[in-house]
């Protein structure tokens, strides 16, 4: 039978010291901060990757039928009745109300200075602009937090990985070997760190961009939306498909 290989059971014994378990026995101050930073990322990525999908998922579910509603509610004040029923974080609603707001102030102050100075089509505009960019601003909570954590995680998971590698420096300086025991457990540090620091970075990054993808076609309906209550409230008619369609009850009064 071939003689046993030397050093093999120290080396299996080495190896154990690679794991997670022997990482947190082992960190310094350094490596708690590391490790706690990516934790904490990840659990705001987490959080701000739930919170937006049921954000995202709520408004598409309900934008269609807020949309539609309001164009084919013929009194004014069951429409202002229905937008101002839906939740707080629909998005559609509030920009209609902006709009209904600013025409039914116009219409109010007919004479004055306001008047004089912004007509009835620059002072709606002024209004479904700023409920449009602030709509739009609620539905980009978060995503910076995704780009910070997708863009800096990995650099954090590399700072835990070249203290870990200056351990085993270290350590193979101070024992004169560079045998596995010496070197295990900090080369085993570096790998886990960056490991965490990947596993950190790559769903947030993975989110962001889901997101942005997915508002850029919620604020194309914004946009579509805004100018059909534009010329609705405006001019008193919607323009669809070439040709001014009659406005309702709710965007004539």
């Amino acid at each position: 039978m071939p003689p046993p290989i030397p050093g093999g059971g120290s080396n299996a014994q080495a190896m154990s010291q690679m794991g997670f378990d022997h990482l947190i026995h082992n960190f310094d101050l350094v490596g708690w901060v590391v490790f706690i930073t990516l934790v904490t990322m990840s659990v705001l990525s987490i959080y701000f990757i739930i919170a937006n999908f049921i954000r995202n998922t709520m408004v598409r579910s309900r934008m269609d039928r807020v949309i539609h509603t309001f164009w084919e509610t013929p009194s004014a004040q069951e429409a202002i009745r229905f937008l101002e029923e839906q939740p707080k974080s629909e998005p559609f609603s509030k920009i209609a109300l902006e709009a209904a707001t600013a025409a039914q102030h116009h219409t109010r102050h007919e004479g004055s200075r306001l008047v004089e100075a912004l007509n009835r089509s620059e002072f709606i505009d002024r209004a479904l602009r700023q409920g449009v960019a602030r709509e739009s601003m609620r539905l980009e909570g978060g995503l910076t937090v995704l780009a910070t954590v997708g863009s800096t995680a990995p650099f954090v998971g590399l700072l835990g990985t070249v203290w870990g590698i200056y351990h085993a420096l270290i350590k193979i300086a101070s024992t004169g070997s560079a045998s596995m025991e010496a070197v295990a457990g900090p080369v085993g540090e570096a790998l886990i760190m960056t490991a965490v620091g990947l596993f950190v970075a790559i769903p947030a990054v993975l989110a962001y961009n889901f997101y942005v993808r997915s508002n850029r076609l919620i604020y194309a309906r914004f946009d579509e939306f805004a100018h059909d209550l534009h010329d609705f409230f405006a001019i008193g008619s919607r323009v669809e498909g070439g040709q001014a369609v009659p406005a309702p009850a709710a965007a004539r009064k």
